[in-house]
């Protein structure tokens, strides 16, 4: 279970940069895993703060995402079936410097143009969560 954020401002988005499972960086939504006992909005925001530096006002829940993929774990590389579920929330920041996060899961955070995502190693997330921000689905579905 995670949360990310769709941060959307001047026609760029907010994202964060990811070393790949293939070493290869990708871009993700600021966002992540949520700890034991932590409600989504809490995480989206603590998240957001770890991965960019910036407080962020969520202004909308946009949806749910849901993923399903094989991952090999171990020396052996055992096959292990996963399924995500993100929840994807509208924010708007509020506070802060962008800062890129230390020792964590991302390594650097910028604004990047809409028009440029496609030229961009982006997670399915990414493009997820820009669709529910433009489409705004009643259903918070795709």
């Amino acid at each position: 279970m995670a949360a990310y954020a769709v941060c959307v401002r001047a026609d760029q988005i907010l994202l964060a940069r990811s070393p790949g499972p293939d070493g290869v960086p990708e871009w993700v939504l600021p966002g992540g895993g949520m700890e034991h006992g932590e409600d989504p909005y809490d995480t989206v925001r603590r998240e957001v703060f770890e991965e960019t530096g910036y407080q962020v006002a969520v202004t909308g829940l946009l949806g749910v995402h849901t993923s399903r993929r094989v991952i090999r774990h171990g020396p052996l590389g055992t096959p292990t079936d996963h399924q995500g579920l993100s929840l994807l929330y509208a924010v708007e920041v509020t506070g802060g410097d962008l800062t890129p996060e230390i020792g964590g899961s991302t390594d650097f955070a910028a604004w990047q143009d809409l028009s440029a995502l496609a030229g961009l190693n982006v997670v399915r997330v990414v493009e997820a969560g820009l669709r529910l921000w433009r489409e705004r689905p009643v259903t918070g579905h795709l």
